[in-house]
């Protein structure tokens, strides 16, 4: 099997992620492709990439309209996806994955951000894929449904839909276990009014729960990257 693993991200700059970092401790070699700067896809037909990660984003699912790269990378994902690669879909990448599917990706039907450490609980028991709750690190005002064939894994109190799979290759998650306390620092910073965001957690609170939940979910997103790469 190929070691290269696509990495599409939807920023100007990259930051040290966790999904890279646990990668590359598993011997697979990085690219990436940022549409955002009008760098553009591989054919899907013959990328031959062990696997795609997509990154989230500040931007909307619907802005497809006025943000062509990303009509584009919908109608690439589901031709990825449709000839049996592997993908991983983070918050964004997860709206990506259910949008190529036929879902509608919405805002919170009270206005309200789901931004810090929030519990999500494992759907259909015994479940391999979240085996007990976990607090995982939300930084979303929309969230998507679950695509025609979709298997629901995963909810939560704030956005209903929390993770789904099209098949054991193809995952949408609407948290995001790729990020580290230096990464959520940074988007305080770039932000500056997150303290005014319906629902979202304050500063001390994200730095006070990263304590006890980052090494958690770092645990058992190693595990899932071993089996979601596992041929």
């Amino acid at each position: 099997m190929s070691k290269r693993v696509l990495r599409i991200t939807h920023t100007k700059s990259d930051r040290k992620d966790r999904a890279s970092a646990l990668l590359r401790e598993r011997g697979y070699e990085l690219e990436t492709i940022r549409p955002i700067d009008g760098e553009q896809l591989p054919d899907a037909r013959t990328a031959g990439y062990a696997a795609v990660l997509v990154y989230g984003g500040p931007q909307s699912i619907n802005d497809a309209d006025e943000l062509p790269y990303i009509a584009e990378e919908i109608a690439w994902t589901r031709d990825w996806v449709e000839a049996g690669g592997r993908f991983l879909g983070l918050c964004l990448g997860g709206q990506m994955l259910a949008k190529a599917f036929g879902a509608e990706i919405s805002r919170h039907p009270e206005g309200l951000h789901e931004i810090g450490y929030v519990e999500v609980m494992p759907l259909n028991e015994p479940c391999s894929f979240l085996p007990t709750p976990m607090h995982v690190y939300h930084w979303h005002n929309e969230g998507f449904d679950v695509p025609p064939g979709g298997e629901r894994l995963a909810a939560g109190p704030v956005f209903p839909n929390q993770a789904f799979r099209l098949s054991p290759r193809a995952y949408g998650l609407q948290f995001h276990p790729e990020v580290t306390p230096e990464i959520f620092e940074s988007w305080f910073e770039e932000v500056g009014d997150i303290s005014d965001r319906p629902g979202a957690h304050h500063p001390e609170r994200q730095r006070r729960d990263a304590e006890r939940h980052h090494a958690p979910l770092g645990d058992w997103f190693g595990g899932f990257l071993d089996d979601w790469l596992e041929d």
